[in-house]
C-alpha cells in the first residue's frame, strides 16, 4: 500500500475539523472517512502485480551522444491503471525523465521513453520499474516493483574521426594512383610502366627492358597486410588527467583512429590492453569487423591505480605477435618507469618488431616553463622546465634504441600518431 499527498491533506482538513468541534464523535467520524477512503482507493485501485513490461531501443551508444530506451507497460487486469511509473536508472546514465503519470485502459498499453546521455564508458543497467497504481480518490494506492532488464553499452566517442578524411587521403597518395618510383624497405613491387625523362635510372627493370623496344621502370606500392598491434597501458599513469580527460581515454581515441585507417590500408589490427594482468584482448580481424571490436573491448576498460607491468607486457606482446608486427605502445613517459619497465625489454622487442611509443604531453607544463610574473610563476617555470627535460631525456634514450616516439598534446595526439603510421609505410619500415 501507498499513501499519496491527499491522504495528508485530508488528515490535516480532519485534524482542523476535530480541533474546531471537540468531540469524540468527530474524531471518530473523521477517522472512520479518511480510512474509509484509503481503503476504498487499496481495493479499487488496479493490482500492480499482473502488469507485463518489455524494453526497446539503444543496446549501444558513443560517449557524448544521447539516446532513447522506450518501456512498454502492459496492463491484462480488468481495472484502468491510473497512476505513476517510475523508471530507475544508475546515475551516471542521465536518465530523463524518471518519473512518467500514467493511464492504461484494461488490456490496452502505454509506452514511456527514457532519454539517456551517459557521463562515462561501460556497460548500464537498467533497475527496476516501480509501479504505483492509485484508486478514484487519490489518497492512496497499490505499489510494487518489476524487474525490466535492459543494458546499455557506452563506447569511446572518437572524436578524432574528423581526421579521418585528411589521413585517408594521404593514404590515398601512397597508395592510390600515385606510385611510387623509390622502393622503401619492405615495398610491395607494383607494376611496370615506360620509362619517361626524369625517373629515376635505379627503377629500370634491365630484364623486362632487355625483351621490350621500350625502357621500362618499376613502380612500387606500399606494403599491405602488415600487422599493427596497440598496446593500452592501464597502469595508474593512464588515471591521470590531462586538459581534464583522462589519459587513458586520450590513448583510446588515438588508437581508435590508427586502427581505423591501417584497417583501411589492408593492415591487421589487434589491441592488447594490460598493467598487472591483460585486461582485454582483440586479435586482428576483417576490414569491417576491427572498429567495432575495438570499440567494444574498450568500452569497459578503467584505469587501475597499480603500476603496470613491462614484463607481462612484453610477454604478452611476443604471444600475440608471432610474426614481424608494428607495437604501437601507448602509456606515459614516466622516467622512472620507461627507465626500470620498459627499456630493459626493447632489445628483445626491436629484435623481432619495429615499436612506436606515444605518450600524451600536458600542455600546462608548458603553460608553467612560460611564466615569469612573480616569484611563485618563476619556480613553477623551473618546475615545468625540469619536467620538459626530463621528457625529452626519456624520448631521447627511447629513440636512440631505435623506437619511434610521438610525444604530442590531447589534441594533437591521434592525428600525430597517423601521420607517424603513414610516415612508416610509405618508407616500408613497418
Amino acid at each position: 500500500m501507498a499513501l499519496t499527498g491527499r491522504a495528508a491533506v485530508a488528515a490535516v482538513i480532519g485534524v482542523l475539523v476535530v480541533l474546531a468541534l471537540r468531540t469524540v464523535t468527530a474524531l471518530v467520524a473523521v477517522d472512520g472517512l479518511i480510512l474509509a477512503g484509503i481503503a476504498a482507493d487499496v481495493i479499487l485501485a488496479a493490482p500492480v502485480r499482473p502488469l507485463r513490461m518489455a524494453r526497446s531501443g539503444e543496446a549501444r551508444l558513443r560517449l557524448g551522444q544521447t539516446g532513447e530506451v522506450a518501456l512498454t507497460l502492459a496492463n491484462p487486469g480488468p481495472r484502468p491503471l491510473h497512476g505513476t511509473v517510475r523508471d530507475a536508472w544508475q546515475p551516471s546514465a542521465a536518465a530523463r525523465p524518471t518519473r512518467a503519470q500514467v493511464r492504461v485502459p484494461p488490456g490496452g498499453q502505454v509506452r514511456m521513453t527514457t532519454t539517456l546521455a551517459p557521463r562515462r564508458r561501460g556497460d548500464l543497467a537498467a533497475d527496476r520499474v516501480t509501479v504505483r497504481s492509485l484508486g478514484p480518490l487519490r489518497l492512496a494506492g497499490r505499489q510494487g516493483s518489476h524487474e525490466a532488464p535492459w543494458s546499455v553499452r557506452v563506447l569511446p566517442p572518437f572524436s578524432s574521426r574528423r581526421h579521418l578524411p585528411e589521413k585517408l587521403a594521404r593514404l590515398r597518395q601512397l597508395d592510390g594512383q600515385n606510385r611510387s618510383l623509390l622502393r622503401g624497405q619492405g615495398s610491395e613491387f607494383d607494376s611496370l610502366r615506360e620509362y619517361v625523362i626524369g625517373d629515376d635510372v635505379r627503377s629500370i627493370d634491365w630484364r623486362s627492358t632487355a625483351r621490350r623496344a621500350e625502357v621500362l621502370v618499376r613502380t612500387w606500392r606500399p606494403e599491405r597486410d602488415r600487422h599493427i598491434l596497440i598496446v593500452l597501458d592501464t597502469g595508474r599513469t593512464a588515471a591521470g588527467r590531462v586538459a581534464g580527460v583522462p589519459r587513458l581515454d586520450i590513448s583510446m581515441d588515438a588508437a581508435l583512429l590508427l586502427a581505423a585507417l591501417a584497417s583501411r590500408a589492408g593492415d591487421r589490427v589487434s589491441l592488447i590492453a594490460a598493467d598487472r594482468q591483460v585486461r582485454a584482448r582483440v586479435t586482428g580481424g576483417g576490414r569491417g569487423q576491427v572498429l567495432p571490436a575495438l570499440t567494444d573491448a574498450m568500452a569497459g576498460l578503467d584505469a587501475e591505480l597499480t603500476e603496470s607491468d613491462a614484463g607481462l607486457m612484453a610477454a604478452t606482446i611476443l604471444a600475440v605477435a608471432r610474426q614481424r608486427s608494428l607495437v604501437v605502445l601507448l602509456t606515459d613517459l614516466n622516467p622512472a618507469a620507461v627507465a626500470e619497465g620498459l627499456l630493459p625489454r626493447i632489445p628483445v622487442l626491436a629484435t623481432r618488431h619495429r615499436l612506436l611509443v606515444a605518450a600524451v604531453a600536458d600542455p600546462r607544463i608548458d603553460e608553467m616553463a612560460a611564466g615569469r610574473g612573480d616569484a611563485a610563476a618563476v619556480y613553477q617555470a623551473a618546475a615545468g622546465e625540469r619536467a620538459r627535460s626530463e621528457r625529452a631525456r626519456v624520448s631521447a634514450m627511447l629513440r636512440r634504441r631505435g623506437v619511434e616516439v610521438v610525444d604530442a598534446p590531447p589534441d594533437r595526439l591521434p592525428s600525430a600518431l597517423a601521420d607517424a603510421y603513414l610516415t612508416l609505410k610509405a618508407a616500408g619500415r613497418l
